[in-house]
């Protein structure tokens, strides 16, 4: 087989023994003769997958009983729309912080629903940094923030503390289960499932009872996360085989050592890059701000576009697969989400210096 060091942004890596069970699986799950693709979703084999995967991510992210589980499809771009569909009222105004290009998407659906506020906003310094000073608006709905960048290479290291009654609302497509996070803090995470959880198809929604309560009654049923809640996700046909990978998943990360393991390793991945990049005197240089900068998207670019694309190329022959940073950027970017391996990233540092040293 083909070596390969899979660095895309999304869909990602998956852990190798992960795919290696699903494949084993795959033809005769648990003995029914069929694949979990071909079972009834009301069957009592799947929803034996349906409750591990909820009761799995409950216990390795900590989320407390105040809180409902609850798969969704549609992607982090659904939820868009989706959130200030159930919680943008007529009196209130929805609060955006903006630092990258999800969270300008965030912006423009909500701003179709209702009235919306900029909270803050880096975009002024080409996304570079997480946001500061944070100025909420009268009558805030909810503040939205994004908590990691993918395509400036940004994360935020601490949430903002609110006021009691402002509900502070997270995409965290690119960073869930890659660190601990302080759930209680949260009222409501969503993340798109591509990057550490599994593979495309579902969306984790992790919500707040408290929150719950407030949803518009008025909103589309399949927007509506009390439709979900209230029908333990199977209102209608889930994403069945996304939420097994994800329950596949899920006992993998448990088998590591759960997230102190996870966030540990994810910190020596980042520290690996970074520090390959500030020692290369100018040949490799980073783009987020070194107190911004995000333990899973390693951004950075070349003295030249020439150069780039000629470290592109030789790094595709080696095996190197999803160097490129995002069309609306370019240079460079290495996606380091919970799969990739520290191997993998010695080896890109590997590459790193070896290239420097043959193009100075």
């Amino acid at each position: 087989m083909k070596k390969v060091y899979n660095f895309n942004a999304g869909p990602a890596a998956l852990p190798k023994t992960v795919l290696e069970k699903a494949q084993q699986e795959f033809l005769n799950f648990q003995n029914t003769g069929m694949s979990v693709m071909e079972l009834s979703h009301r069957s009592e084999e799947y929803e034996s997958v349906h409750v591990k995967a909820s009761n799995l991510l409950k216990e390795i992210l900590e989320v407390p009983d105040t809180y409902e589980v609850l798969f969704m499809q549609g992607g982090a771009s659904l939820q868009f729309s989706a959130i200030p569909m159930n919680f943008l009222h007529s009196n209130n105004i929805a609060n955006y912080i903006l630092s990258g290009s999800w969270s300008e998407k965030a912006l423009k659906e909500a701003e179709k629903i209702g009235n919306c506020h900029i909270a803050s906003s880096s975009k002024d310094k080409g996304y570079s940094s997480i946001p500061s000073a944070i100025q909420l608006s009268k009558n805030p709905a909810y503040l939205h923030l994004t908590s990691n960048n993918t395509i400036f290479g940004t994360q935020w290291r601490e949430f903002p503390v609110l006021p009691a009654n402002v509900p502070l609302i997270a995409d965290m497509s690119s960073d869930i289960l890659s660190r601990k996070i302080p759930i209680e803090d949260i009222s409501l995470i969503y993340a798109g499932a591509q990057k550490n959880l599994g593979p495309s198809g579902v969306t984790v929604v992790i919500i707040s009872k408290q929150l719950l309560e407030q949803c518009h009654k008025n909103t589309p049923t399949m927007l509506n996360y009390q439709t979900y809640a209230e029908n333990n996700s199977l209102y209608n046909t889930p994403p069945t085989f996304s939420i097994y990978m994800l329950s596949l998943v899920l006992e993998w990360v448990k088998e590591q050592g759960g997230l102190t393991y996870i966030e540990e390793k994810n910190h020596q991945k980042a520290q690996l890059l970074y520090h390959a990049i500030d020692l290369s005197e100018g040949f490799y240089t980073g783009t987020a701000k070194k107190d911004s900068r995000s333990f899973m998207n390693v951004t950075f670019t070349l003295p030249t576009k020439e150069l780039t694309q000629l470290f592109l190329h030789q790094a595709k022959e080696k095996g190197f697969v999803g160097l490129a940073g995002h069309r609306l950027v370019g240079g460079c970017r290495a996606s380091i989400y919970n799969a990739v391996t520290l191997e993998s990233c010695k080896a890109l540092v590997e590459f790193m210096d070896n290239f420097q040293s043959n193009n100075r």
